[in-house]
């Protein structure tokens, strides 16, 4: 094998990595939460990060919700950002449509009585998730 090769195959993946990135950012702005959802969202996140780790650890629900929320878990911790924080609006706003993005999807599964059993937050809080998760 010679050194183009390698080049081919580096570029090729450099390509490959670059269109996956932007394929998942156009997917972060469609999904964003439209209006002032965003900043409510922005407002309630630590007490859906608190809501987020106690559904993941609730053996009730489907293990299936489990995973997402682990996996949500994971993508938060990790220090790297889908979109770096330098970018402007949805730099600092990811991290808060992705978790929009996976709420909505565990409320669907795992039923607004379990996320109610669970919030930590106040009333106002909770009608902020359930208008997140789009039931409202």
């Amino acid at each position: 094998m010679t050194g183009s090769f390698w080049w081919d195959l580096l570029i090729g993946l450099a390509i490959a990595l670059l269109v996956t990135w932007l394929v998942l950012v156009i997917a972060l702005i469609v999904v964003r939460p439209r209006g002032g959802l965003l900043s409510e969202a922005l407002r309630v996140l630590p007490d859906v990060l608190r809501l987020v780790r106690r559904l993941a650890a609730d053996r009730s629900l489907p293990r299936g919700v489990r995973v997402r929320l682990w996996l949500l878990l994971v993508y938060l911790a990790f220090p790297i950002d889908l979109v770096p924080d330098f970018v402007p609006v949805l730099g600092y706003a990811d991290d808060a449509i992705i978790v929009v993005a996976v709420l909505r999807v565990v409320v669907r599964r795992a039923g607004l009585d379990a996320v109610r059993a669970h919030w930590p937050g106040t009333e106002d809080g909770f009608a902020v998730v359930v208008r997140l998760a789009g039931l409202a």
